[in-house]
């Protein structure tokens, strides 16, 4: 099958990051991480030597490398079908794939007032129109797929839809975005799973600081 290695950024900060990471330590599939911190001024020269992007994550198998967080995802479901990368039944996975394409490209409300920090301590913040319409979409999607599959998770299991909602959970909990029972319970279910806590250890370690990413 050849090794797989996946090249992330700072663990406390890179969103993208963490949603393959997540969803690959979830399912059981067995990689490598390598960590090319983003602290510089203007990004790392580093990420630009083995990612054309210049960006990360990045996937390489075999020598092949694959870009995008949805991308990396997906390549790994088809390397390993018998793995729980999507959720089991047909409509659940569309659905699943429908989630994951809304959040990699919609909600920069949030996106842009509450950058990712695991290391942030609990602290409200305004919530601007943009930010409250993503907000009661999110929970929309949240709760509805919950109340559909029983949960814990979105589909019942945890699948790479919850992996690809993984830097949201921080920021809801980091910024008070809500206090919904249901969106709470999520929260505290997302933050319980073993993947999460092993992502969320290894950020604790780290000592770089992006500054802007510190509001």
């Amino acid at each position: 099958m050849g090794e797989l290695k996946l090249i992330v950024g700072n663990k406390n900060y890179s969103s993208w990051s963490m949603r393959p990471w997540l969803a690959m330590k979830a399912a059981g599939i067995d990689f490598t991480d390598e960590v090319i911190p983003f602290d510089f001024p203007n990004d790392n020269p580093a990420i630009k030597a083995v990612s054309e992007t210049g960006r990360v994550p990045l996937l390489v198998h075999d020598g092949f490398k694959v870009w995008e967080s949805l991308a990396i995802i997906e390549y790994v479901a088809e390397l390993f079908p018998e793995k729980p990368v999507w959720p089991m039944e047909r409509k659940d996975r569309a659905l699943a794939r429908a989630y994951s394409m809304e959040m990699a490209t919609s909600f920069r409300g949030i996106r842009n007032a509450c950058p990712m920090n695991l290391r942030r301590p609990k602290k409200p913040m305004p919530i601007t129109p943009d930010m409250r319409a993503d907000i009661d979409r999110i929970e929309t999607i949240w709760h509805g797929s919950i109340a559909r599959s029983g949960g814990p998770f979105l589909f019942g299991a945890f699948s790479a839809a919850d992996a690809m909602f993984g830097p949201v959970i921080n920021r809801f909990e980091a910024y008070v975005l809500s206090e919904n029972p249901k969106t709470l319970a999520y929260i505290d279910a997302m933050k319980s799973h073993p993947a999460w806590l092993a992502w969320a250890a290894d950020a604790a370690k780290e000592t770089w600081i992006v500054a802007e990413d510190e509001a």
